[in-house]
């Protein structure tokens, strides 16, 4: 698997379970069984304890991978928004654009970039 797939699978199980600690130590767990190999870690009286049983119910392989989904699909979603704040002017011109051409001027500016990339 992929750092990038690595991230992902890390930024699903926090979203689900936002204080849990894990390892999986070599290949990622793109599936059940490997979901299973994960080394929980938990902490009694101050001492990490690495448990091979998962300890948390409500994480399992389907709701992860399900979470994994909905993350991937709100990214795709929101790929209007990532090019609009890449193609905006900085603050500074705008403010600027504002001063020197008025609302409707500035309107006019960002215009063109909301229809080069229109929302949904």
């Amino acid at each position: 698997m992929s750092q990038e797939y690595d991230i992902k699978l890390t930024r699903a199980i926090r979203n689900l379970k936002a204080d849990t600690e894990f390892s999986w130590g070599g290949e990622s767990p793109d599936n059940a069984e490997d979901f299973k190999k994960i080394k929980w870690i938990t902490y009694e009286n101050g001492e990490a304890v690495i448990n091979t049983i998962n300890p948390h119910s409500e994480l399992t392989w389907t709701k992860v991978k399900a979470e994994m989904d909905r993350s991937d699909a709100e990214y795709d979603a929101n790929e209007y928004a990532r090019n609009r704040k890449a193609e905006y002017p900085i603050i500074a011109d705008q403010l600027d654009d504002i001063y020197h051409n008025g609302i409707d001027g500035w309107k006019a500016t960002i215009k063109i970039t909301k229809d080069k990339y229109p929302k949904g």
